[in-house]
């Protein structure tokens, strides 16, 4: 990916970076945004004003460093942004931008020791993963047959409270068109023009089975602490009645659950991430309704768990679903302990839902004895790539 010569001051970057990479970050972003606030539109403003934006992208340069030899590592990172990317209609002129205002915020935070090679280095290595990124991109562009940031017109069918804040929207071609495929467990973006004229994106899963006439995403209210993170999804709530018309781009996401194989399987979720484990257990009941299935989800409280209905209901379909569920007021948080057990060789554990639910089942996973080869993880939010670090 780089070259010799520049090699070890990627290396060398590894102990700074964990020192400084915040602090990069935030000042990357200060300085960009200021520079070329059109690019507002893209960026999550909520994530931007909590913090977890600068964070995950501090993690992510830090992570890159650490494992720019270990494609195996970085492959499934770049698949997720590469997705990510294109649901937000990233352009390959974005990328020429971002490496100036990052390399200018490296050269500031580490002063003197920011010296012409190093910059040099980390020139070639953000242009060598520029350039990988962009034909990636380029490729999924064609594949899916839209332009960058191409969006259509979805009419609103339905809506239904789900628990005490989320709500689902049944949504169809505005134009009358067919939708186009999508796996279980992929997402789409929605983009909102909010009352302070902000243009803003937002990726909800698609909760519903595919193969169907209609989308489903089930919207969770962020009620946060009076920053933007929340929002969208207030708007969404507060705004969107039956007829109303949304914009919604194609289907995108690398986190598929393998619905069509016939080995066990271990869905795990918190929160709104049971949104694209119920796609995929629906999925799984359509075509193999036999299959062994743990299903198990954190909430809450009953009153915050969402599409429980839904999930018990096909356990009158399908014979060997186990569902198991955690209410945070009463059996406390989620225990992998107490699963059903399951062939640890053979079944892949798939898990979404907020960072510190993934970073805590992920390690009691492991200590588990479940290979990491057999850990998938969607991350609703920014990711910190702690797995990576």
């Amino acid at each position: 990916m780089i070259s010799d010569a520049s090699r070890p001051y990627i290396d060398a970057s590894v102990p700074v970076l964990r020192e400084h990479g915040l602090t990069i970050t935030k000042l990357f972003y200060q300085n960009m945004l200021a520079a070329h606030p059109e690019l507002t539109r893209i960026f999550n403003m909520g994530n931007q004003a909590s913090g977890a934006q600068q964070q995950s992208l501090a993690s992510a340069v830090f992570a890159y460093a650490a494992n720019i030899g270990n494609p195996g590592a970085l492959g499934p990172v770049v698949k997720r942004i590469v997705h990510k990317h294109v649901s937000l209609g990233i352009r390959a002129e974005h990328y020429p931008i971002v490496g100036h205002h990052l390399l200018g915020a490296i050269a500031t935070t580490l002063g003197d020791a920011a010296t012409q090679p190093l910059l040099d280095a980390w020139k070639e290595a953000y242009g060598s993963l520029a350039k990988l990124l962009i034909e990636a991109e380029a490729e999924m562009y064609s594949t899916a047959g839209i332009e960058p940031g191409e969006t259509r017109p979805m009419r609103v069918t339905d809506l239904v409270r789900e628990s005490e804040n989320v709500t689902s929207f049944r949504l169809v071609p505005a134009d009358g068109k067919p939708l186009p495929a999508f796996q279980a467990g992929q997402y789409v973006s929605v983009a909102v023009d909010l009352p302070d004229g902000r243009h803003q994106l937002r990726q909800y899963s698609l909760s519903d089975t595919p193969g169907l006439d209609s989308w489903r995403i089930s919207v969770k209210r962020e009620d946060g602490a009076g920053t933007p993170a929340g929002m969208v999804s207030h708007w969404l709530h507060q705004n969107v009645q039956i007829g109303s018309i949304l914009q919604v781009s194609h289907p995108f996401g690398e986190f598929t659950p393998d619905t069509e194989d016939e080995q066990p399987i271990v869905l795990l979720s918190a929160g709104v991430g049971i949104t694209p484990m119920v796609s995929s257990l629906k999925r799984i009941a359509a075509v193999h309704p036999q299959r062994r299935v743990i299903f198990a989800h954190a909430a809450r409280d009953a009153a915050h768990h969402a599409l429980r209905a839904e999930v018990e209901a096909l356990q009158a379909t399908m014979p060997n679903l186990s569902v198991v569920t955690f209410y945070e007021d009463v059996e406390g948080r989620m225990d992998v302990a107490k699963l059903p057990a399951w062939p640890r060789e053979e079944a892949n554990v798939w898990l979404c839902g907020p960072h510190k639910f993934m970073q805590a089942q992920w390690l009691a996973l492991l200590h588990a004895g479940v290979p990491p080869a057999r850990l998938h993880r969607e991350v609703f939010g920014p990711e910190l790539l702690d797995h990576l670090l």
